[in-house]
């Protein structure tokens, strides 16, 4: 997903040309609403664009599809076809380079921040993932008779399995600066992890926790074969939900992965998918193994692990709406963790279970993890600190000045209204200059105070040398009082001359077309 701003007031907003995001600007009063743009045709100019993309997606062999306008006002989605993974990583790369070039041409800005406008929807990358064999057949698509499905539930609750049990790991690969402000929003993921499935699968899941522990009967063999195990084909068939609120949801023969930034690298998460899935397949055959040893049939051995492994998994699989506070709640009792900022969910990267799993399967030493986790933070506390730069700087430089001098021609159309007026007239017909010139001042005081804050803040949070601290005190104490400088600013808009006004408006820049 990705927004295209026009280039004359993409240049037009130093905010967004410093920081890829806006960092002030009220909402207008039409935003996403009425969905006519998610469901109305392409802009002849986007049509163009995106046409020309296809084009030179092709030269490249990028193999993509489907164009379409997304929820938000000149927000754009596009869908590469699924690869190999590291292929697939590479193309996306190159693809998001081959887009803002692509852009250009046509007088274009691409925005890739997962939330470069606040009030309409932000911008993710949903990452599909399944496992192949070399031969190209699909592990998470049934098959068409009971030992192929067997092979498919495996699979599929493997892949559950390793989620609940490296879920925070997982958070901590999606985890940046521009993420925060999507994540939890009521068009993305909140941060905590967890698995949608489905109603109908769920349902089969459950079957298979009954599963008598040990040996089988025939008779619980034949009934499992039949009635559990063989109508997976109809049950997917039939049941194609999506859970748009879910991070982790399966779709059919693949798993979606929703919580991942519109401007992130794919491959950090692709990099966790994989060491999870490979360690949980390992740890899976030891455990089948030793069952096997004990006198169970495979097929029984099998039935019995993914029996303890669905018990194990029940708390992180959830079928409701992620996006309600009650989900939050809910998850809190399950004992999942809600890592709301980028410095809570780095941080669990650094757990020895985590650490410990890199070293094990052969992909990060030690030094490797630590080394990438302080470049992470680093690269956080550093986007925090240029966005309370840039908007100090726009609060100074543009909104007051701006302000008072819309304040100050009130001030000479009050006194022009006492000249001309007696004392008594003039309070009367100069009430709202009077009240305007007021509110001017305060918005004004509000801004300078903040800024003042700001100001000290980041000092403070710069003198920190410790990576994870440092980070901390940027989104703690930092970060937080963006908010009061853009709610005066945003009040001031609504108040000053749209003539004096210094910055481009949202309602300028996501509906010209």
């Amino acid at each position: 997903e990705y927004f295209l701003v026009d280039s004359a007031l993409y240049q037009s907003r130093p905010d967004l040309v410093l920081t890829g995001k806006t960092l002030l600007g009220h909402s207008p009063a039409k935003g996403q609403q009425l969905d006519d743009h998610y469901f109305g045709s392409i802009p002849t100019r986007v049509m163009n664009f995106m046409k020309e993309l296809e084009i030179e997606c092709m030269k490249l062999g990028i193999p993509v599809t489907t164009r379409h306008n997304e929820v938000a006002p000149n927000q754009f989605e596009l869908a590469p076809m699924f690869e190999e993974v590291n292929v697939a990583v590479d193309h996306n790369s190159l693809l998001m380079d081959v887009m803002a070039r692509i852009a250009h041409r046509h007088h274009f800005h691409i925005l890739f921040h997962e939330k470069p406008f606040a009030g309409v929807n932000g911008s993710g990358k949903h990452n599909n993932w399944s496992l192949a064999t070399d031969t190209g057949e699909n592990l998470l698509s049934p098959g068409k008779n009971p030992k192929k499905n067997l092979q498919f539930l495996t699979f599929f609750v493997n892949t559950i399995k390793a989620v609940h049990e490296y879920a925070d790991l997982l958070r901590a690969s999606i985890a940046s600066a521009s993420n925060d402000h999507r994540l939890g929003a009521n068009e993305a993921p909140p941060a905590i992890i967890s698995v949608f499935i489905g109603s109908q699968l769920f349902r089969v899941l459950e079957e298979l926790e009954k599963v008598t522990e040990g040996k089988l009967s025939p008779d619980e063999k034949t009934d499992l074969k039949l009635n559990v195990v063989g109508k997976i084909p109809e049950i997917l068939l039939d049941n194609t939900d999506r859970n748009r609120t879910s991070p982790f949801a399966f779709t059919g023969n693949k798993f979606e992965i929703r919580a991942v930034g519109s401007s992130a690298n794919c491959a950090e998460s692709m990099t966790v998918m994989n060491t999870i899935a490979a360690k949980q397949l390992n740890d899976f055959k030891k455990e089948v193994d030793a069952l096997i040893e004990t006198g169970l049939k495979k097929d029984e051995a099998i039935f019995n692990i993914l029996r303890e492994y669905i018990k194990q998994c029940k708390n992180i699989m959830f079928e409701g709406d992620g996006y309600s506070d009650d989900w939050a709640k809910e998850a809190e009792k399950r004992g999942l963790n809600n890592l709301k900022t980028t410095p809570e969910a780095l941080k669990q990267e650094m757990d020895e279970k985590f650490l410990a799993l890199y070293e094990e399967m052969g992909i990060f030493t030690h030094r490797e993890v630590e080394a990438r986790n302080e470049i992470k933070l680093e690269k956080y506390s550093t986007v925090i600190d240029i966005e309370a730069r840039v908007l100090s700087d726009i609060a100074r430089n543009h909104i007051i000045p701006s302000a008072l001098n819309y304040q100050n021609r009130l001030i000479e159309n009050v006194k022009g209204l006492k000249e001309i007026f007696g004392d008594k007239e003039f309070k009367s017909l100069a009430k709202e200059q009077m009240s305007l010139i007021t509110s001017i001042s305060e918005n004004v005081s509000k801004i300078k105070v903040g800024v003042e804050d700001l100001i000290k803040a980041r000092e403070a949070a710069k003198a920190v040398t410790e990576s994870q601290k440092q980070a901390e005190e940027y989104c703690n104490k930092v970060k937080p009082l963006f908010d009061t400088i853009r709610d005066a600013s945003d009040d001031l808009e609504m108040m000053v001359d749209d003539e004096l006004w210094p910055m481009t408006k949202y309602r300028e820049m996501l509906f010209t077309k």
